[in-house]
């Protein structure tokens, strides 16, 4: 694959499919690079907006990345500054049109490749962050474009990707083998007409149509081209983001959600669970996989080895300070007896999340500004003698449930 072939692509269909005039009334939010989940997975919740972070989108498309972190920053009052990179015109466009919607000035736009980053770090320096979301995927030698990263990274700094993931994208690779033999010397617009004839005339054996968690082809042209017609895609298992990390000098801080990577989330029989003793996280992962098989993509978080062991904030003093994200905590809490049970959404399966007795009194008090000591001499105070080490018990239940299911981040 050329960048001439993959830039010819993103010029007849930006990716995503946006509408700039849609920015007056919704913020698209997502993974990575949501900067309360950036600050708790590669800054040990300890980021200071009083310092400008300086961020690289790489592979920024039609601004989805690039317009939610620039406006975050700029709603924490950060003074940083994000630099997006693409290959396509047409794809800036949408996206610098979007951030003027916003009235962005926080964002400075840049036609290139990600391979070739020398001017950006002669320009600024490095880069404390880096969003790298669905682009290593595309290229001939991904493990070209994360040493490329890297080497454009601060220290302490981290990398937030997305790659596709191949058990729940089952059926995808097939169609893609058969539209190449259908579509290989026509248009992109052509080969979009020919895709949407053959889906519709698909035998129901068809594993693209038996695939629940994949609807891109019956979504925008762009998404179609995307998901079938893409010049070069190729998915990684959980150990194939590892090696690649490794391919860059970097380890894996955080895969996100964790609960899709915890094998007792999905399977109940402790005698089977007992046999995964012994595994590390990464293996463990790995299994789960395996097992689910509806992971279509992998969202992680990258640092260097020597950063590893502090990137990600745990709930281990009074000092850290819950955030919780789309979730309304005192709205929760009216409705939520003494040890319930929410229910989340997690590929495609409806999850319990066991939470303990104190969940509502500690959730109606989360706004992202009470610290741990806070909410604790709250509770205290209200409710009679509560040692710290109980209610940290308690308040950690909480967290790994929502935490598991991205609905809750800790910062300093």
């Amino acid at each position: 694959m050329s960048i001439d072939t993959l830039r010819a692509q993103y010029e007849a269909f930006p990716y995503p499919a946006r509408n700039p005039a849609d920015e007056k009334k919704r913020l698209i939010t997502g993974s990575p690079s949501h900067l309360d989940e950036v600050n708790h997975n590669v800054f040990g919740g300890r980021l200071d907006h009083a310092r400008p972070l300086r961020v690289l989108v790489a592979g920024g498309g039609t601004g989805d990345g690039t317009i939610m972190i620039a406006q975050q920053l700029a709603d924490a009052g950060n003074p940083g500054r994000v630099t997006y990179l693409d290959l396509s015109d047409a794809a800036r466009d949408v996206a610098e049109a979007r951030a003027k919607a916003r009235g962005l000035t926080n964002i400075d736009f840049r036609r290139g490749s990600l391979l070739d980053l020398g001017a950006l770090l002669e320009e600024g320096g490095p880069f404390d962050y880096i969003d790298c979301c669905g682009v290593l995927h595309h290229l001939d030698e991904p493990a070209a474009g994360v040493r490329s990263l890297a080497g454009a990274l601060k220290p302490g700094g981290g990398i937030g990707l997305m790659v596709y993931a191949p058990y729940g994208r089952t059926g995808v690779y097939p169609m893609q083998a058969a539209l190449r033999t259908l579509t290989a010397d026509l248009p992109p617009k052509e080969q979009v007409a020919l895709a949407r004839r053959l889906i519709e005339r698909l035998p129901t054996s068809n594993w693209l149509l038996r695939n629940p968690f994949i609807n891109d082809h019956k979504q925008a042209d762009a998404d179609l081209y995307d998901l079938l017609l893409h010049s070069c895609d190729r998915p990684f298992t959980v150990p194939e983001l590892a090696e690649l990390a490794a391919a860059g000098g970097l380890a894996i801080a955080a895969l996100v959600d964790p609960y899709r990577y915890d094998p007792a989330v999905w399977v109940k029989d402790p005698r089977v669970l007992k046999r995964l003793d012994g595994l590390s996280r990464l293996e463990r992962a790995a299994w789960a996989e395996q097992v689910t098989g509806s992971m279509t993509k992998h969202i992680a978080y990258l640092v260097r080895p020597e950063d590893a062991e502090g990137a990600v904030a745990r709930p281990d003093g009074p000092e850290v300070v819950p955030v919780l994200r789309d979730l309304d905590g005192a709205a929760v809490a009216k409705g939520l007896p003494p040890g319930g049970v929410l229910e989340a959404e997690l590929m495609g399966a409806v999850v319990p999340l066991p939470l303990p007795r104190l969940a509502g009194p500690i959730l109606a008090r989360v706004d992202g500004r009470t610290s741990l000591g806070a909410i604790h001499q709250a509770l205290a105070e209200k409710a009679g003698p509560l040692a710290w080490d109980a209610f940290l018990a308690q308040f950690a239940q909480l967290f790994t449930a929502l935490n598991g299911v991205g609905k809750m981040y800790l910062r300093r």
